[in-house]
């Protein structure tokens, strides 16, 4: 009788699934507020954080810059963005959606 494991897949699978998924990094999810510059997006990203002495929630909000490969998102445009190896001085994140 012959068992399979969930490790046995074929170098093409193994190369179609290492295309499918994006290696590490964390994903944020944001707005573009500007898409001025050639493949480059600024995203806003919000975040509620409670206070450590009000435990009121407050409401903090950071602009990254992101890879945006051939220019597809717009302004106002809800993303999805991933860290990566660094583009350049700012740029550290990747729009994945």
């Amino acid at each position: 009788m012959t068992t399979t494991t969930k490790n046995d897949m074929t170098a093409t699978e193994k190369s179609a699934k290492a295309t499918t998924e994006k290696k590490g990094g964390k994903i944020l999810r944001g707005t573009v507020v500007s898409d001025k510059m050639k493949e480059t997006v600024v995203v806003s990203v919000t975040r509620f954080v409670k206070h450590p002495k009000y435990r009121k929630f407050i409401k903090r909000v950071k602009k990254f810059h992101a890879h945006n490969p051939g220019d597809v998102k717009k302004e106002g445009d809800k993303v999805s963005i991933q860290e990566c190896r660094p583009m350049s001085k700012t740029k550290n994140f990747i729009v994945i959606a």
